[in-house]
């Protein structure tokens, strides 16, 4: 069992976004205080800002890589290179494990998709209606794995 896929899909449970929660398992290794690590991926949420794109727990994850193997210098070819090619692989295998990357094809079914800025209440149907809390724990599981 993963610690960071468990830790992570706590964080959801608690009410973070996906981006979030994912992000939340691994503040410490990234050297980032909690609070200022959930503000900088706060609007990954709901596929960035509930428009349901980006699935929010692969914006985590290439949140993650890119400050572990992130480069500052625009003319690091090399560097982006491996960091790009990091960043493939690992949407490759959640793509693989999960079907998409996009939140709206993961939440199929889910009709609130796209228009609406307001956040879905935390309720028990919420949980039980929504794969986010296992596919949050799979973004983690991939970032530890990879």
């Amino acid at each position: 069992m993963s610690e960071k896929g468990e830790q992570a899909k706590k964080l959801f449970e608690q009410g973070y976004n996906c981006a979030q929660a994912v992000v939340g398992a691994y503040a410490d290794e990234l050297g980032l205080d909690f609070d200022t690590a959930m503000k900088l991926v706060s609007g990954f949420g709901g596929g960035m800002g509930r428009m349901r794109e980006v699935c929010g727990a692969v914006s985590g994850m290439v949140f993650v890589v890119s400050m572990k193997k992130g480069y500052s210098d625009p003319k690091a070819v090399q560097e982006k290179r491996e960091l790009y090619a990091q960043i493939q692989k690992l949407a490759q295998k959640y793509r693989e494990e999960n079907g998409s990357i996009v939140c709206r094809e993961l939440l199929a079914g889910v009709s609130d998709a796209g228009t609406d800025p307001n956040p879905s209440a935390r309720t028990g149907e919420y949980y039980q209606k929504r794969p986010c809390g296992e596919l949050i724990k799979c973004a983690a599981e991939i970032l530890e794995e990879l």
